[in-house]
């Protein structure tokens, strides 16, 4: 049960840039997913701030 260090390696480096790929798409997804789905840009909100009478 020797290990010479070549056993699954490769392939857990692999997986491990494929993983962090799929994290980095739905960190963009998450980010951008107004303007994909129909956000349209950017929204003005009209707030009207007034001092009570006395």
């Amino acid at each position: 049960m020797g290990d010479d260090g070549d056993g699954g390696g490769g392939s857990a480096g692999v997986v491990a840039v494929l993983v962090i790929f799929v994290i980095l798409i739905l960190a963009a997804v998450f980010v951008f997913r107004g303007r994909l789905f129909g956000g349209g840009g950017t929204q003005k909100i009209d707030v009207n701030v007034q001092t009570p009478s006395k």
